[in-house]
Parts: structure tokens; sequence; C-alpha cells
């Protein structure tokens, strides 16, 4: 891993191009001694990569979605900072957890930012509906995260398939960034000219008012299986339809999400190179098959190599330093 010593909130203002690793916390159900089996070998995976943080999320039951039934059964989960705590307590270096805010009251959003240490992070997230009850709104929370007076760093979500259709995600992370958002991390991204859409508007409007733009963190998750897809799309992650054909009638799903990630991963850091945006990639590790998670950890890996880590980083990184100079630069290595 990265060296613990570095606060994210270094990083994230930093030059180096930012590895995360995100993972779901075990289900509430899962007995005590299952649970520390599930954070050993958690433990044992972070001990082969070098990542900057590790990420925690925090899941929501999301049953207000609109459309088809939930291709997996909403199980609720442990609370990621209990799980970070107690569990994962041997983890050493920089941890971001998650708040679906709509679950909590004001005050427990107060009550989690006051048992954060200075230099942590954490990631506010919304609803996922306009119609969805709520108990704190996102505006709210991140009013909160600013009355606490705490040297936490706050996260926010951007998600492109949003962008597509309203055309104004932009405005919404320069209204999350004026609100004291310091970094955004997006939705898993399938469709790489989507999220170079939302990126493109929103480094240009940052030039047009003078101001920096925030670290963009893109979320790339591994399908094993067509029904991993569906799930994938009825969380709304929107998928172009080659690749939907190509994962859909590959011999091995597995293999062709990794190929499309890796690529995604070398497109979107070249892009990102040219605008001057500070970036980073978050590999998530979500299911529960030793397969997957094998491979998830070996596109961490990969994904490393594509990134410059700076003066620190370790023999896998292999990149030069050169930004293109072109938006229409060939995808690929340097």
């Amino acid at each position: 891993m990265s060296d613990p010593a570095a606060p994210f909130s270094d990083l994230v203002s930093g030059d180096r191009e930012l590895l995360l690793f995100a993972m779901t916390p075990p289900r509430r159900t899962t007995s005590d001694e299952r649970v520390q089996e599930i954070a050993d070998a958690a433990l044992s995976r972070l001990d082969k990569l070098d990542v900057d943080a590790l990420i925690l999320y925090d899941l929501d039951d999301e049953s207000d979605r609109a459309g088809d039934d939930r291709p997996f059964p909403y199980l609720e989960t442990m609370d990621p900072a209990a799980f970070l705590a107690g569990p994962l307590s041997a983890w050493q270096g920089n941890a971001i957890v998650y708040r679906c805010v709509g679950k909590y009251e004001e005050q427990e959003l107060a009550s989690f930012l006051h048992g954060c240490a200075d230099g942590d992070a954490t990631v506010f997230v919304g609803s996922s509906s306009t119609d969805k009850p709520v108990r704190t709104s996102l505006p709210r929370a991140i009013e909160v995260h600013a009355e606490v007076e705490r040297d936490v760093l706050l996260g926010g979500v951007v998600i492109p398939e949003r962008h597509a259709r309203s055309k104004d995600e932009h405005e919404r992370l320069l209204r999350k960034q004026d609100g004291g958002v310091g970094f955004f991390v997006s939705q898993v991204v399938y469709d790489t000219g989507e999220a170079k859409d939302v990126i493109s508007d929103y480094v240009y409007a940052c030039e047009e008012r003078g101001v920096a733009p925030a670290r963009v963190v893109f979320t790339l998750s591994l399908c094993g299986s067509e029904k991993t897809l569906d799930f994938l799309q009825w969380l709304g992650v929107d998928v172009p339809r080659w690749v939907q054909n190509e994962l859909r009638r590959s011999h091995d799903t597995l293999e062709a999400s990794y190929e499309h990630c890796i690529a995604a991963a070398h497109e979107l850091a070249r892009f990102c190179r040219y605008l001057g945006l500070p970036f980073g990639f978050n590999v998530e590790s979500v299911s529960t098959r030793r397969v997957e998670i094998e491979a998830t950890v070996q596109l961490a890996q990969d994904v490393a190599r594509i990134l410059d880590r700076g003066p620190q980083a370790g023999p896998e990184s292999s990149v030069s330093g050169a930004s293109p100079r072109s938006a229409f630069a060939r995808t690929g290595t340097r």
C-alpha cells in the first residue's frame, strides 16, 4: 500500500494519479467469526496492492428505482465505520467511509463526523430517486459537514449517466465544490464517452469561473455474468449496446469485462491528462465469488501500471510524464 503517513487530503491535492480499492462490508447477519475471516482476507489482498485509500461502501435499499425487479436481493450490511474500526482495525492506510445520507438523521451524521480523526475522508451519497423519503437531504448533509468544523475531507459522487440526460452534472459538481466537497468518485463507468462528456464540461466550466477542478476518481467494476450486467443496468449504469453484445456473447464474460475495464482506464487517463484534470481510479470488489475477487485484485495491479504514481511509485508503475497534446490522441500505453 501507499505511504500511510500521507493523509488522503494531501494525496487528493497532489500530483499523484490515485488508485483506490473499494469493498462492501459483510451482511449484518454474518457471524462475528466469519466477519473477521472476511476482513483478514481483505487485508491480505490489500497488502499486494499499492492503493492510496480503501473505500468502504454504505448500501441503501434503492427499491424505489423504476423498472424491472432488482436482479439481486437487497441484504443489509454492517455499518462501514464499525467494520473499519473493528474487524478491519489492522488496516494502516487511508480509508474513505461512504454515507448514504438519506438513511441518517442530521445528528447521526454529525456524530459520525465528530468520530472521525483529522485527515479522514468520507463520501456523502444522495438518494437514488427524487421521490424517495429521506431523513437528511444531500444539500443539508453537506451543510452539516461544514457546521461540524472537523478536518474531514468530504467527497461527492459524479454520475455521467445523469449528465447524458440532463446536461447539467458539471453544474452539480460546481455547487458541491462550493459547499466544501474536495473530490468526486464516479458511479461505475462502462460508457467512457459519457464520462468524458461530463469531465470536459466540468473542466471548461471551472476554467470559465477561474477555479481549479477537484479530483475525479472513476470507478471500474468487473462484470462476471449476465445477471451482474442486468444488475449494473438496474443500478442506472449505462452500458453501450456494443459492450453489452460482447459481454453477453463472450465465452468468458469476466475476461471480456476485464479487457473493457483496462481499455476504459487507458482512455480516461489519457483524456484527463490532456484536460489537466487531477484524477484516479477506484477498483471495486463487490462480488463474493473467489474468481471475481482475484480478478479484481489483478485489475487493480494492472491499473496501477497505467497511472503515474509519482516519486514514491513502486516497480509496477510504468507511465512516463508527458501529457497528450490533443484530445484525440491514440488510446493505449504511452
